[in-house]
């Protein structure tokens, strides 16, 4: 059984890889061959994750994608979500997600169709109900974060989120060393926003000014 891990963390700050021993790990005592590994440093809450649809494009019917988490597979809303299971389906891939033991089963077959069905059926409700539990988890972070914010700004205390000095200063060397935009943002993950307020700065001019 093929079996193809995911592992996805929200910034480049964060190790991608955290997970990928325990993932590891279920497989070898679970029997899976492992087919391949895919990492990213994509918000669960994009549909679009090239890493994600390179797993998929790569799978065959009956192949395992395998996560630590279902918050790890997704945040999306409710309709990001409802495309990406049908992209799922399309390739008949089976999810298998280390808090979600009922997926578990799926690694064992089933003694007939109707057990098989039913059994896909519950995880199917159960895979679901988790990704709509991540999305409301992620809604109300970011909730929490807004009124956060609001609170401090009343105060005269909010200072806004620290500059990532280290990711900019590799920014402004690989714009010193002509590389375009576009590949800057693909290799740091970063807005073309950010790469537009390093360029300026390494102008010595001020994002937005005539």
């Amino acid at each position: 059984m093929l079996t193809r891990l995911y592992l996805r963390a929200s910034t480049i700050d964060q190790d991608a890889q955290r997970a990928r021993v325990a993932l590891e790990t279920f497989a070898e005592e679970h029997g899976l061959t492992i087919a391949a590994r895919y990492a990213e440093n994509e918000s669960g809450a994009k549909l679009a994750r090239p890493e994600l649809f390179r797993l998929l494009a790569d799978s065959r019917p009956g192949d395992v994608l395998l996560v630590e988490q279902v918050d790890r597979l997704s945040r999306l809303t409710d309709a990001d979500w409802r495309r990406l299971r049908a992209e799922i389906d399309a390739k008949q891939v089976r999810v298998v997600a280390l808090d979600l033991p009922t997926s578990w089963m799926l690694l064992g077959g089933s003694k007939d169709d109707f057990s098989g069905r039913m059994l896909s059926a519950l995880n199917g409700m159960m895979l679901d109900m988790l990704a709509a539990i991540a999305r409301k988890d992620y809604d109300d972070r970011r909730r929490r974060q807004t009124e956060g914010q609001a609170k401090a700004k009343a105060a005269g205390t909010y200072k806004g989120r620290p500059e990532d000095t280290k990711r900019n200063a590799a920014i402004a060397s690989m714009l010193a060393k002509g590389m375009s935009w576009s590949a800057v943002q693909d290799a740091t993950g970063c807005g073309r926003a950010t790469v537009a307020k390093v360029a300026a700065r390494a102008r010595g001019t001020v994002v937005g000014a005539p």
